[in-house]
């Protein structure tokens, strides 16, 4: 079974540089003050990601319903 079929594990997902230009943009940040996630994480790992990459997770939440979170991958 993969780590990211698990039910605990919340959806993580690269995003495309397009998307990463965007979204810097719109929140005002470089991806340095993004919140960092090692690349030697399990899920790091699985998906692929490499140092550089921003990704994205989308929780689900019984009162929130969808939080998206967002982590800069660093060595």
């Amino acid at each position: 079974m993969r780590l990211q079929d698990h039910i605990l594990v919340p959806k993580h997902e690269i995003l495309k540089e397009e998307e990463v230009e965007k979204l810097l943009k719109l929140l005002g940040v470089s991806k340095e003050q993004l919140p960092k996630i090692k690349v030697t994480d399990p899920i790091v790992k699985e998906i692929g990601a490499k140092a550089g990459d921003i990704i994205k997770i989308t929780r689900k939440s019984p009162t929130a319903g969808v939080s998206i979170f967002y982590r800069f991958v660093v060595e």
